[in-house]
C-alpha cells in the first residue's frame, strides 16, 4: 500500500509544489518511487490551473528538480479521506487546514513541514512570493533538510 503525502500552501504555486519536487526528488534517490504518492495544493483557489511561479521554478531547476504540478485547491472531502500525511508550510495554512478538518482523524494527520527538520532551525517555511532571489533560495533549503526528516519518519528511522 502507498504511503500518500500532500504538501499545502497557501496559492499552491512556491513552497507546496517545491516541497513536492524535493520530496520526490528524495523518494526516487531511495529507489521508492513505487511507494509513495506525492502531490501538493493550496488552501486557496487563487491561482487553481496555473503551473509553479516561474522564479520559484527557476530557483528549483538550478538544484535538479522539476516543478511539473498545477495548482489545485485543498479539497477536505477528498484530501482528508485520500492522503495518510498532510504537510502545511505555515502557521497560517495549518490553522485554515484544522478548521477544514472534519474530526479528530483528519486533524492527526496534519502536520507543519519545519516539525520535521533535521538540521534547520526554522519555524515554518516562508512565503518567498514577494521577496527576492534569496528567499527561493531559503525555502528549497528548508524543505531539502525537513524532506529528509519527513522521509526517516514515514519510513520509521531515526533522525
Amino acid at each position: 500500500m502507498k504511503k500518500r503525502v500532500l504538501f499545502v500552501c497557501l496559492g499552491n504555486i512556491c513552497r507546496s509544489p517545491s516541497a513536492e519536487a524535493v520530496f520526490k526528488g528524495i523518494v526516487s534517490q531511495n529507489h521508492q518511487s513505487a511507494l509513495f504518492e506525492i502531490d501538493s495544493a493550496g488552501t486557496s483557489g487563487y491561482h487553481a490551473g496555473e503551473p509553479s511561479d516561474s522564479r520559484m521554478q527557476q530557483h528549483a531547476i538550478k538544484r535538479g528538480y522539476r516543478l511539473t504540478s498545477i495548482s489545485r485547491k485543498f479539497d477536505p472531502l477528498y484530501d482528508f479521506d485520500h492522503f495518510d500525511v498532510i504537510v502545511a508550510m505555515d502557521q497560517d495554512n495549518m490553522l485554515n487546514l484544522r478548521q477544514m478538518a472534519r474530526n479528530e482523524k483528519d486533524v492527526s494527520k496534519l502536520h507543519l513541514m519545519t516539525d520535521f527538520a533535521i538540521s534547520a532551525t526554522y519555524g515554518e517555511v516562508p512565503d518567498p512570493y514577494y521577496g527576492g532571489s534569496q528567499g527561493f533560495e531559503t525555502v528549497l533549503d528548508i524543505l531539502e533538510d525537513a524532506g529528509q526528516g519527513l522521509y526517516k519518519h514515514m519510513n520509521n528511522q531515526p533522525r
